[in-house]
Order: structure tokens, then sequence, then C-alpha cells
């Protein structure tokens, strides 16, 4: 087994990685789907490829091309995986999207990608699809995931394709091979729409070599007696790329869900896992919640252990040079810190000690016995939370990406765990940091001291993760891409110990905690349809919910009395609705208004458009007040 940790499974295109993980892990456990809790029903490494290899060759009797793009919605599950490997295996690309997708977006994304067969999870996303039918022209066949329950009139059934590609092997039917051989390392593997600022998504388009790069040079020292737990998306690039690695690495991956994911960290004791921003939250929140609940000894106990684990962490940071460092200090004050922080380190040993095996063991037990480490992505850690499962002992290594970049640009390591960084660059990504407005670059730049480290401006990337461009969209691709740089819309520096730090973002886009993504403008222009509010700018980056600030229109704040806020509170669950063609995501939950109008020149532009980080600037407390008060309410909750 030691031999085999030392393996991988590697290849130019992700057909070829997944014939030689069945080739090197053979029947260990690929995938692991839950029946119950404490029961898991694994598929091994060699049935998995069989299996999509005779999909893949049902796929082609179907008369799926190679570079064809094929329709893949749905959530985890294995049969999603399968149907992922069919559709490598055949050369072509899939479109992949959650179930939770609307009507507008599944006509959309299938006529824009020109797809002619898809793979739908339930029988009930099959009959929504069906009925589009008629808008769809190009839409030949729909392929059921679930082998539950009925299918539609005029769908097929996963399993029967791949009975149906067995027979065809039997027989002696090898056009598998001569597609995987004609696979590109430029060939696309998938194509995944991505919502853009006109509110129209956009479709990514990601390479074998993106995918691959990922796996070369994401350092995530997994080996096959790793266990991963899943719980994001799986089409999601983030979540896809840690399942790949998983397979290439020969690791089993255990797909389990929120509802599950407290019995499934004590019971599958996962090393390794995706996750977002909302569920550290989360378990932050139950943690605390529980010590609020115990004995009073015990509490005092807790906060005596984490008092001591946070001092003594910090200095272990500071003095393994892993403590967030954004401007140059001089040597004088280093040997002061130094001495201070040896010091402290020396003091705390013995009982930080103690604590840590008597109290903050127990603590750790919650994401059970084995854990090494978790990347969290989709989203910026809070700070307090972040520090808390670093400084208790749960490693969480925050990286940040984009859909345009497969994602990864940066990620922590366990060498390089700066809280309040997303860590070093990966290997072979340059990234600099230019003026978002003259496009000039402020890091590196050599005429600067310290290369630039230290200023704010726009990250842009180069590197072999980058896009390849936005499907049928030279104009998006244009304004995206400059010299070969990837201009992300994202504010950010580079730290003086080379660790990249996010501050925010140019983008209109907002990214929830949860992972969600929504656009303001959509939700902005219902809003400022009401004749009481002159200009509305939507908020919640890295939050749990989007809220709004609201400059009132000017008649309406002449008139109206104490009531104002009351009749906008109403104007805005009025226009900002599910039956108004909202998600449940972009729903508004909170409100402020701001007195002062807004001004050219200052929060808008020329054009009238929202200066979005001048605002959020200006009225920084007013925004944080909004926010505030939903954790004091969760707080009062019994």
């Amino acid at each position: 087994m030691a031999g085999m940790d030392a393996l991988r499974a590697t290849g130019s295109h992700l057909a070829e990685m997944y014939a030689r993980a069945a080739e090197l892990y053979g029947g260990l456990p690929a995938f692991a789907t839950r029946r119950a809790r404490g029961q898991w029903t694994p598929v091994g490494f060699r049935e998995l490829f069989e299996n999509g290899r005779a999909l893949a060759t049902a796929l082609i009797e179907l008369g799926v091309g190679a570079r064809e793009h094929v329709g893949l919605l749905g959530d985890n599950r294995l049969e999603w995986i399968l149907a992922d490997y069919g559709v490598q295996l055949c050369g072509a690309a899939d479109v992949p999207r959650g179930r939770d997708v609307t009507d507008a977006e599944i006509e959309y994304i299938l006529r824009h990608a020109g797809v002619r067969v898809t793979f739908v999870e339930t029988a009930c996303l099959a009959q929504r699809v069906s009925k589009l039918r008629g808008k769809l022209p190009d839409l030949d066949e729909i392929i059921l995931l679930e082998a539950e329950g009925s299918a539609p009139d005029g769908t097929r059934r996963l399993g029967d394709l791949v009975a149906r590609g067995h027979e065809l092997r039997a027989a002696g039917d090898r056009r598998v091979e001569e597609r995987m051989a004609g696979i590109r390392p430029d060939d696309l593997f998938t194509l995944i729409y991505t919502s853009g600022t006109t509110g129209e998504p956009k479709g990514v388009m990601l390479t074998h070599a993106n995918i691959m790069s990922q796996m070369e040079n994401i350092g995530m020292e997994i080996r096959c007696t790793d266990r991963v737990l899943s719980i994001l998306p799986v089409w999601h690039v983030f979540e896809r790329v840690f399942e790949m690695i998983a397979v290439s690495r020969g690791c089993c991956t255990y797909y389990t869900s929120p509802r599950h994911l407290a019995d499934d960290l004590t019971d599958v004791e996962p090393t390794f896992m995706g996750s977002a921003p909302r569920l550290w939250e989360n378990l932050h929140q139950r943690i605390l919640k529980r010590v609020r609940e115990t004995h009073p000894v015990r509490q005092v106990l807790f906060h005596t252990a984490y008092f001591l684990a946070h001092y003594y962490k910090e200095s272990v940071f500071f003095l393994t040079h892993r403590q967030l460092s954004l401007r140059r200090r001089g040597a004088l004050w280093r040997a002061g810190a130094v001495a201070f922080h040896v010091l402290r380190w020396f003091l705390l040993l013995p009982w930080y000690g103690f604590f840590n095996a008597a109290v903050l063991e127990k603590l750790r037990l919650v994401v059970g016995g084995a854990f090494k480490g978790s990347v969290s992505g989709g989203g910026a850690l809070p700070r307090e939370v972040d520090q808390f499962f670093n400084y208790l002992g749960i490693p969480v290594l925050e990286g940040y990406g984009l859909t345009e970049t497969s994602p990864v640009v940066a990620v922590r390591t366990p060498a390089k765990l700066v809280i309040g960084t997303v860590g070093p660059l990966i290997p072979r990504t340059e990234v600099r940091i230019a003026d978002p407005e003259t496009g000039e670059v402020l890091c590196p730049d050599p005429a600067c001291p310290h290369g630039g480290r230290g200023r704010r401006g726009e990250v842009e990337v180069r590197g072999p993760q980058v896009m390849k461009g936005y499907y049928r969209n030279p104009e998006a691709t244009k304004a995206a891409l400059r010299d070969g740089w990837f201009r992300t819309g994202d504010l950010g520096m580079m730290t003086f110990n080379d660790c990249l730090r996010i501050v925010g973002r140019l983008k209109d886009t907002i990214v929830l905690s949860s992972g969600e993504n929504l656009e303001p403008v959509p939700i902005e222009a219902r809003l400022n349809q009401s004749p009481l509010i002159e200009h509305a700018m939507v908020v919640g980056q890295d939050r749990k919910f989007p809220a709004v600030l609201i400059v009132p229109a000017a008649e309406a704040a002449e008139s109206a009395d104490g009531e104002l806020p009351e009749r906008i509170g109403a104007e805005i669950r009025a226009r900002v609705s599910v039956a108004g063609g909202f998600k449940a995501h972009e729903l508004v939950r909170d409100f402020r208004i701001v007195v002062e109008p807004f001004r050219v020149g200052a929060e808008l532009t020329n054009l009238q458009k929202l200066r979005r980080h001048v605002v959020t600037e200006k009225y920084s407390d007013l925004i944080e007040s909004m926010y505030a008060q939903d954790t004091q309410r969760k707080e009062r909750k019994p």
C-alpha cells in the first residue's frame, strides 16, 4: 500500500486519467453513496471506468460526436460522475448545471451551447426539459439519471444505455478507444455557464489542459488511504476539481448533504473536504451554542483553552513567518517582536499543552478524528471564524479562484497558512495587481520599493488554468482577457510574505458565503422602478444574504412622514419576490436608507452607473449594521 500511495493517475486529458486510475487502483473504492447512517455503497475505480466506457459506447451509438456539447443537469450523486465519465470517454464536453436551474436558464444554456443530448437527474426535471422541446430545436435525447420511479415519455434511462454499451463492447465495438486517442489537450472538457453583468449566462470554456494543470499544480497531499467528504455542488468547478484530484490519487469520495453532514463527519471520519464559508460559520455557531448550554465550569474551561490557543498559535504563526504582513518592518521592530513571541510561546506552552489535550481535542472531534484539513472556497471566510478553527487546530486552507481559472489561483498550504490571505500562488501561475481604471501595473513593479507589495488594485491572472474564452461571446472574451491576462474584477494585493489578499470586488456579481452567485443589477433595476426609490445598491459579498442601500426619491422623502421605512420595505418585498421571478437566495433580507443622494463623480460615474467600491467604503458602517442585527437576532433565539 505504501508503494501505491506514491502513484498518481496522470495523463494529458481526463479520459486518459480515468483509464489510468482504473488500472492503478482497480477494486479500491472510488465513490460511496449513502444509504443510511453508517451504511455506504461503494463503487471501485475499475467498475466505474468500465461502466463509463460502456456509456460512452452507447452515446456514440446515439450519434454523440467528438467535441459535441452534452447537457448534464443534476446534483451530487454517483450517476452524475458516471455520466461525466461517459461524456469524457467519448471525446465530448459536458454542459453542467444544478437541479435548481430555472426554465429560462435551461432554455438559454441548452440552446446557446447547441445541446442535442442531455442528462437530467430526476423525472420532474426531465418533464420540465421535455416541455421546452419546442424552444430547443436541437434537443433530441433526454437521459434520466435516477433509477427509481417511472421515466417520462420520450426519455431514456442511464442504466439501459450502460447495459446497451456493454453489449456493444462484448460484440467487439472499440470506437471509444478511437475517440480517446483523438482527444487533444486544447479540447473542451466542460462548458460552464456563469452569470454575467447583463443577466445572461456566459459559457466558460475550460479545456483538458486547464483541468490537468490543476491536478498537477495543486499540492494536496492526498493518498489512496484518505477519505474525502463531498458536500459542495459537483457541477461547480471547485468541487469538481477536488473530486478529480481524489480520483487521480486513488482515494474514496463520500457523498453527503447538509442534512446528514454532522453524522457523516463522525461516521466517515474524513481526512479532507472541499467547503464553503457558510459551513464553517454554521459549525462555529453550533459549537458556541453548545458551549453556552453546558455547565458554567465547562464554559470557563473552554474559554480558558481557547484563550491559550489563540495567543499560543498567534506566536507560533509569527515565528514561522505565517502572520499577516501588510507592510515592511524594520530590523529593530522585528527583533523586538521575535523576542516577545518567543517569550510568550515559552510561557504558554505547558498550559496550552494541557488544555489542548483535555479540552480542545474533544472539540476537534466534531469533524471526525482523522481530519487533516479543508480547502474553503466560493467566498471569503469571516476573520473571526477563520481564526477560531485554525487556532482550535482544525486547518482551514482558504483558497481563491474563479470558474474562468479552473478555478484555483492561490491556496493556503500548511507551511503558508496565513490568516487573512488566500495563500501563495500555485505553481506556474502569475498574478499582477493593476490600477482598475488606467491598467497600470502596480505589482510587481521593479521601480517600486519591495516590488509593489501592499498596493491595492485589480487582480489579473496568467497561467495554464485560465479559460479558453467565453463560448460564442467574443466581446466578453476580449473584455476579460488582455494580452493573455485574465481580469478577475477582484481587488487585491500581494502581502510582504508573498501571499495573495483579496480586499473587495470590482465586478457586479455578488458571491454569498453559501457560494451562491447573484446579479445585483436586475434586483436594483426592479427596485429603481418604484416611485419611492431614486437609487438602490445591493450588497452581500461573502455574507449570508443580500441586503440593499436605498436612496429615496426626493419627492417621496419630502412628502413622507415616519412611515417611509415601512413603505420602502413593502416595496422591496413586493418587487423582489419568488413570484416576481427571483430565486430564494436573491431575496433582500434587510435594507438601510441613505439620506444623502448619490452624486456624479462620487458615488456615480458620468453615465450614472454605481461606483460600488466607493459606496461600500463610504457606507461601510451602515452595511455592517444590517448584518450585525441579524447576528444579534440569531443569538437571541432559544
